[in-house]
């Protein structure tokens, strides 16, 4: 089943709710078709509802930035083994390679000896999201994400709205 989570005392306005939907089978059709993950093991979609708008990739490194910050570092490469992209890059968001593209949507890809998992940035009109997914290659990364996926879960929304602050203040000059 999908999770909708509403802030206390915003049930009565879009702005700031951030939607989930967490399982394999709970991410949207178009989102779905962009992982390129073979047979996703996780799957997970946040979207916010917004008026700001900016490219996929704009929305991407308002999110992550260009090199993943200390706490990044430590999840991505430290507890999952991600083999990242070490400096800042026109091929990365994050040290995630940048895989693909399309006019509102942005793919990254990183992968670790046991599993594979790709970020999907979508931006069409009126919202952006998030969605994860990760493909179990070896046993390892079945008792390591879930664990993780919790704390993944609870950053998400904020990723999005502090990302949503950064592209207004960037649209301002500020």
């Amino acid at each position: 089943m999908p999770l909708f989570k509403c802030e206390p005392g915003r049930a009565d306005s879009r702005a700031g709710v951030v939607e989930s939907a967490v399982g394999v089978h709970q991410v949207p059709e178009p989102v779905w078709d962009l992982s390129a993950l073979p047979v996703p093991d996780y799957a997970d979609h946040f979207a916010l509802t917004t008026d700001a708008t900016a490219a996929p990739e704009r929305w991407a490194r308002a999110m992550f930035g260009d090199e993943p910050d200390l706490a990044a570092r430590f999840i991505w490469r430290g507890l999952l083994g991600l083999r990242l992209s070490r400096g800042v890059s026109a091929d990365t968001v994050a040290g995630w390679r940048i895989a693909a593209r399309g006019e509102d949507w942005i793919r990254l890809e990183a992968a670790s000896w046991f599993l594979d998992g790709a970020l999907v940035v979508r931006a069409p009109e009126g919202e952006i999201s998030l969605s994860t997914f990760l493909h179990y290659r070896r046993r390892p990364g079945r008792a390591i994400w879930p664990p993780l996926s919790a704390v993944h879960r609870r950053l998400a929304p904020g990723l999005l709205r502090t990302a949503e602050a950064r592209i207004r203040r960037l649209s301002q000059g500020v």
